[in-house]
């Protein structure tokens, strides 16, 4: 009996720490709004939006797919359903023509016609299997393109570490960004020289492909930087694992290399940031001046003497450059260097407001303006 009561007080106090979180910390541009659109949900990562309005998040731990439901359409979800546990590492989620797409480590799953069947979801079925199995940096965006091909980063094993040729890791899959056809089993490079890019969008103008890449670790505090980047030409070579950023070579595998062999970052961003979900605001709800605008959810550093990002972004894009980086929302990160809330992936949604998932805090937010 204690130990049942032992567990409905630390559960109830779980609770009211998600209910009490300081939203009035965070600091947004004049008219914006967050509020929580969803809580208790396990490290809430990418989401999909279903064609009923559900909303699929995906997490890392612990392996488990949720279905967040707002029945009533106030923004506030009512439900959180479990729909899969024990998956690999299942961060990774995309929604095509009633299936849920989940990106484990080593595949990627469907769950076929997924909202008619969320209290009884059914057996999922492997659609891009054997992918390397290594779940350092093992962890998938995922996404289909204007294409209609499935996009899917393979990030490196390793800090740092050459995996083209290695004994240890030889699978040219690695530091790399794929898109397969599942019509035809088709498989080919987008991106190459990528270290670990978990968050990824398209320019809603010239279809162009853009994407997130964290910087090694162990350089001390101000270096590498971190990146996005933009792809002129599939197959193009980033520089991983020779240089980071524009022209920071790495101290081992940089020797003896040129950084103009390879593409540089469309922007350097500041040391172990940590970039992770990446979205061009296309909806009508924000002001004009917001169309287009790149937002960046620096998810913040872990072994940085002072804590770097915790934070979204904000940018505009000039053909192949990325301009005017600056805070949208501030505040999770504390002045005495605690932080209670880390920003992962968007989500937008029909309303022109844009989720944002926590996997530190376990919740969504939503981003509204007033005007």
């Amino acid at each position: 009996m204690m130990k049942y009561l032992s567990m409905l007080a630390l559960y109830c106090l779980f609770l009211t720490s998600a209910w009490s979180l300081p939203l009035e910390k965070l600091k947004l541009p004049e008219g914006f709004e967050i509020s929580l659109y969803a809580e208790n949900v396990d490290n809430a990562r990418q989401m999909a939006l279903g064609n009923k309005g559900t909303v699929f998040v995906g997490s890392r731990n612990p392996g488990k797919v949720h279905a967040v439901v707002d029945a009533d359409g106030d923004g506030k979800a009512e439900k959180v359903i479990e729909i899969a546990s024990g998956l690999f590492m299942p961060s990774g989620l995309a929604f095509k023509d009633g299936d849920l797409y989940v990106a484990e480590v080593n595949q990627v799953i469907r769950f076929a016609n997924i909202e008619e069947h969320l209290s009884n979801p059914p057996k999922p079925e492997v659609v891009v299997a054997n992918l390397p199995k290594e779940r350092h940096h093992g962890w998938k965006n995922i996404d289909f393109g204007p294409d209609g091909w499935l996009y899917v980063p393979i990030g490196t094993p390793c800090n740092v570490c050459m995996t083209q040729g290695s004994k240890d890791f030889d699978d040219p899959r690695f530091d790399s960004i794929l898109r397969f056809n599942l019509k035809t089993g088709q498989q080919e490079w987008v991106a190459r020289g990528v270290r670990n890019s978990v968050g990824f969008d398209w320019h809603p103008k010239t279809g162009d492909f853009w994407f997130s890449d964290n910087g090694r670790d162990w350089l001390g505090d101000d270096l590498p930087p971190c990146e996005i980047n933009h792809v002129s030409e599939h197959g193009q070579h980033f520089g991983y694992p020779y240089f980071f950023g524009s022209s920071v070579a790495d101290p081992e595998f940089g020797v003896g290399k040129k950084a103009s062999d390879y593409r540089a970052p469309a922007l350097d961003l500041q040391a172990h940031v940590a970039p992770l979900g990446i979205h061009f605001y296309q909806g009508q709800q924000f002001p004009a001046s917001y169309k287009e605008t790149l937002f960046v959810a620096e998810h913040g550093s872990w072994n940085r003497s002072k804590k770097s990002g915790y934070r979204v972004m904000m940018a505009t894009v000039k053909k192949d450059k990325v301009e005017n980086y600056q805070p949208f929302i501030d505040g999770w990160l504390q002045a005495d260097d605690t932080a209670w809330g880390r920003p992962v992936a968007f989500l937008p949604m029909p309303d022109g407001s844009l989720l944002l998932s926590d996997d530190f805090a376990n919740v969504i937010y939503r981003i509204t303006y007033r005007k």
